[in-house]
């Protein structure tokens, strides 16, 4: 890497983060209360080294890790009704993209250890002032058996996501004064990438999956609309050509996606073996966190995420049963309740929000007293079991750019009413909030069906509203659904909802804060819409991000960062509620299981195998 202050930022994120992942979020005294198995994250946990190798034409990247078995299964599953498309540009949420992620690789990847970035599909890469030059490996093919190139690279940069097909998220994150980066072929396995200006976060994007160019270009030349419905789930699985590991053979809709090992995949293990080790990877599709439960308790899954609630139950079987439960330390991800801002309409006139309701939203006393009322202290030690921490930030607890000057207050009831009572709500006779043209405060809270810990979450904010005479109608409803209607139709008033982060770059999240992001969801405009009513902090919002990715250096970086989320505890747009505990448990049987806070506890799939010879799930 020839750009200096990148380098310097690299290795500030290195140390820091080196801190975040032995970071204990909540009181030790909890942990031994609940007695729950903990593993020692460390920078040489994970103990992988790996390394280009060619062999016969081919660069491969090879890892030192134990050698294994070949075959086997492994089962994993998801909540909800399943994934709402296969075209990874499309993906909007997080069961689609997981889906994707299995089947399709980037130029680079993240080291689940260091947080740094590393090659994937590329061999390596050269940074040198505003330009990113990547080198392709050699030899590596697409399931078809057509081989990688730059034409590849550079038709899915420059025709989908530059050009603003599906998802435009990527797009979103890597302007910089509103100018796009540019690509060019330089040759068959190099492309170049110029970005406008200095631009800390650019690395980040490569990770973004490449798309075969003899498969996507078709529905390309087709138009926008119709590559929004392309690769739907209605497509033959084996009409998918891949990348990744893993390909799909069979997917049963609100069932299961069945995965097949990609026999020419470009790992191979210590003695020249192609990677990866299992046959299958089989995910379910579950209609809820119970059923969830109930199917790795009767042993039809291998891995699941444990909720707080479920530690007690899983502690006590664990002592008798084929499994081991790791704590991966402060979750990434952030749970939040959300008030609707969106003070537009629709095409035929139709306000998107009521707007007696609407009018409630947008007024920061009215968004104050929902936050004070809201007991997250209740909700740590009764839907999470004592395993989170109250949260008020929108960066998570183990994000190395945590504005830790933002304090956090206790739920105040009657300074909640105080902030009503300055905007001219009142209570009639029988205790029930009325704004100050006599309308009774009634809206509806939305969360997503299935996920019990949300609902739960929903019904405690329900209860804690109506201490300040709020009529909240909780109804829970179909994932996809819900999505819809954030990012469509824009018809709700109130959420519950998680978003999934980086505790490396807030600029990941930028899509999110930017006025016209694609996933403004408590504002969210339309590309018409653009610029269109902006509030005086969503302006500022758009140039704190702005700034914040063109500064290269850590401490510049995190003042832009810092103002942003005082923006946020102030403004109120999204109230954050708690940080959970990452917990999981795995099969036994499984080994190379290294679990990290930053990957999770299969980041290395490849090089996972099956030994049923009994042990810990640690070679």
């Amino acid at each position: 890497m020839k750009n200096s202050g990148y380098v310097v930022l690299v290795i500030i994120l290195i140390f820091l983060l080196g801190k975040a992942c032995i970071r204990r979020d909540i009181p030790e005294t909890q942990i031994q209360k609940q007695e729950v198995q903990q593993e020692k994250l460390t920078l040489d946990f994970y103990p992988a080294n790996r390394k280009n190798v060619t062999i016969n034409g081919v660069d491969y990247i090879q890892t030192d890790l134990p050698a294994g078995k070949f075959g086997g299964t492994m089962i994993n599953s998801t909540i909800g009704e399943g994934p709402k498309t296969f075209n990874p540009f499309n993906s909007k949420d997080a069961t689609s993209s997981t889906f994707a992620d299995i089947m399709y690789d980037g130029l680079v990847t993240i080291d689940p250890v260091s947080g740094q970035y590393i090659p994937k599909l590329a061999k390596s890469f050269e940074i040198s002032g505003n330009d990113y030059i990547v080198h392709l490996r050699h030899g590596v093919k697409w399931s078809d058996g057509k081989p990688i190139t730059a034409d590849d690279v550079y038709f899915t940069w420059k025709n989908i996501i530059l050009d603003g097909y599906g998802n435009t998220s990527t797009r979103d994150s890597i302007s910089v004064s509103g100018k796009l980066p540019t690509v060019q072929k330089l040759d068959d396995y190099t492309v170049k990438f110029t970005t406008p200006e200095p631009f800390a976060p650019f690395l980040a994007s490569l990770s973004t999956p490449v798309a075969p160019k003899h498969i996507f270009e078709p529905a390309v030349k087709k138009g926008k609309e119709f590559f929004d419905t392309f690769m739907s789930t209605n497509i033959n699985p084996k009409d998918l050509v891949t990348s990744g590991p893993f390909r799909m053979v069979e997917y049963v809709p609100a069932q299961r996606a069945v995965y097949k090992r990609n026999p020419d995949y470009y790992m191979i293990n210590s003695k020249g073996e192609k990677l990866p080790y299992l046959d299958k990877i089989i995910y379910l599709i579950v209609g809820d966190a119970n059923n969830e439960v109930l199917k790795f308790e009767g042993g039809e899954l291998d891995v699941i995420g444990v909720k707080g609630s479920d530690v007690p139950r899983f502690k006590e079987r664990q002592t008798h049963g084929d499994f081991s439960m790791i704590n991966l330390g402060p979750d990434t991800g952030t749970m939040y309740l959300s008030m609707n801002l969106n003070d537009r309409k629709d095409e035929n006139g139709k306000p998107y929000v009521d707007p007696i309701k609407g009018k409630w939203f947008r007024d920061l006393n009215f968004r104050k007293a929902v936050d004070l009322v809201i007991d997250r202290e209740n909700m740590v030690y009764n839907i999470a079991n004592g395993f989170a921490k109250p949260l008020f930030t929108p960066e998570s607890l183990n994000s190395i750019f945590l504005n830790e000057e933002l304090k956090p207050y206790p739920r105040d009831v009657e300074k909640a009413k105080e902030f009503l009572r300055a905007s001219g709500f009142t209570w009639d006779k029988k205790g029930r909030l009325r704004d100050k043209d006599g309308n009774r405060v009634e809206f509806d809270l939305l969360t997503n069906a299935g996920n019990s810990e949300r609902e739960a979450i929903g019904v405690m904010v329900k209860q804690d509203l109506e201490d300040l005479g709020m009529k909240v109608n909780f109804k829970p409803i179909e994932f996809n659904s819900l999505v819809n209607k954030l990012l469509s139709t824009y018809e709700w008033d109130m959420v519950v909802m998680g978003l999934t982060g980086s505790p490396l770059e807030p600029n990941g999240g930028k899509n999110v804060w930017l006025s016209n992001g694609a996933l403004h969801m408590y504002n969210q405009r339309k590309p018409a819409e653009a610029g269109v009513n902006l509030l005086p902090w969503e302006k500022e919002l758009d140039y704190l991000f702005e700034k914040g990715a063109t500064a290269l250096s850590f401490e510049d970086r995190k003042k832009y960062y810092d103002r942003y989320q005082e923006i946020i505890y102030n403004e109120k747009p999204m109230i954050y509620l708690y940080s959970p505990v990452r917990i999981s448990a795995i099969r036994n049987k499984f080994k190379n299981v290294y679990p990290t806070s930053l990957g999770g506890i299969i980041h290395n799939i490849e090089e996972i195998y099956i030994d049923t010879g009994g042990g810990n799930g640690h070679n």
